[in-house]
């Protein structure tokens, strides 16, 4: 709802309301705005051509919407977008920190915060990683359908990678279950030998997973307790991210 008084805010919420609503009352009733109000801001819109009628006596989204949103996203960077976050989260745990974006039946490392260990993790920024045997590709197959995750496994197959992998894919779909149950995922060296992971997913604009971030140490300096420890700042981290990326949520949750 607008806040009293501002016209700038009014505007803006009547542009994002037409996304949704067509009429002037409908407007008016989920934005809270008056239909007067409405009316004049939707006419200035249709000057603008963020808005244009639909011929029924209704408003929709306009052409310059989708010429300012192209714009955009030409200059759209995820990894910088995300930065804040991630660079935050680091510099309270001091772990080495990953955000990966799905590229297709695999992700791929966009981000890599090295951390403040004496060693460093056999990852980098370019490379890809499998989505069945890693925290951030796990958090990534939970959030799609059954159907879509058999056809990925159908395509890649499930290699093992330690003896700890899921080989499976009813035993990987039940463990997407409860990943998509608690939020989040974790890699129990089954991606590689003595490394631990726990990773979330990172939603984009249109609510769907983007892909996601983790947080990963040599088991010699995390337990599996301490993981879970860490598990919540992850999340909140994946969702400040997710916003940063015009995820359509709160920060308070989905």
């Amino acid at each position: 709802m607008a806040r009293e008084g501002s016209s700038i805010d009014k505007a803006l919420t009547v542009l994002e309301a037409i996304a949704e609503h067509h009429r002037v009352t409908d407007i008016a009733a989920a934005t809270g705005v008056s239909k007067s109000t409405v009316h004049r801001i939707l006419q200035s819109l249709v000057e603008w051509g963020f808005a244009r009628t639909d011929g029924n006596g209704g408003y929709e989204p306009g052409p310059r919407i989708l010429t300012l949103a192209g714009r955009v996203m030409n200059r759209f960077d995820p990894a910088s977008q995300a930065a804040g976050a991630l660079t935050a989260l680091h510099e309270r745990i001091g772990f080495t920190t990953h955000f990966a974006i799905r590229s297709g039946d695999e992700a791929v490392y966009v981000t890599k915060l090295e951390g403040r260990r004496p060693y460093q993790m056999p990852s980098r920024v370019g490379m890809s990683l499998r989505l069945h045997c890693t925290a951030i590709g796990k958090a990534i197959l939970a959030q799609l359908p059954a159907d879509e995750i058999r056809a990925v496994c159908a395509r890649t197959g499930l290699p093992a990678r330690t003896p700890t992998t899921l080989t499976t894919v009813e035993d990987l779909l039940a463990h997407l279950a409860g990943v998509r149950a608690q939020g989040y995922a974790f890699d129990d060296e089954e991606n590689l030998p003595e490394i631990l992971c726990v990773g979330a997913p990172v939603f984009d604009h249109t609510g769907r997973v983007f892909g996601g971030i983790s947080v990963s140490a040599l088991k010699m300096d995390m337990t599996h307790e301490g993981l879970e420890r860490l598990a919540p700042e992850v999340v909140a981290t994946a969702r400040e991210v997710s916003i940063a990326l015009g995820a359509p949520f709160s920060p308070a949750g989905r």
